[in-house]
């Protein structure tokens, strides 16, 4: 079966993926994106989105699932490289994706995790 790699980079976790996603690799994802969570301690996750066309309801709401898993075990989620289209049908679909905060690409996605980051950790001082 396929997968989607997982890339740990310093205290945050990337996903890109490349593939068309179906329901079963997305619950796939899912299962292994909490693992690794918990196995590196990963305080965010960036998933990157920039080659799919296509996001279902299923997909979204997966996506939505996964981001407020990885809140639980402390991990905030970017989601990047929303295509327009992608961005009107989820509009569309009424979904919101609540809990996944957005940027137009890694390096404004991984800016806003590493300022997720440095605000968890004055909070903690």
């Amino acid at each position: 079966m396929e997968q989607i790699p997982v890339l740990k980079l310093g205290e945050f976790l990337l996903v890109s993926i490349q593939v068309e996603l179906h329901d079963e690799l997305v619950l796939s994802l899912q299962d292994d994106l909490t693992s690794r969570i918990e196995r590196t301690r990963a305080k965010g996750v960036l998933i990157d989105i920039s080659a799919l066309e296509i996001v279902d309801s299923f997909i979204g709401r997966t996506l939505g699932h996964i981001a407020a898993m990885a809140r639980i075990m402390d991990a905030a989620t970017v989601l990047v490289g929303m295509r327009p289209a992608v961005a009107i049908t989820l509009v569309e679909l009424g979904m919101s994706l609540q809990g996944i905060r957005t940027a137009l690409d890694v390096d404004k996605g991984m800016a806003l995790l590493r300022a997720s980051q440095a605000t968890q950790e004055s909070r903690h001082r």
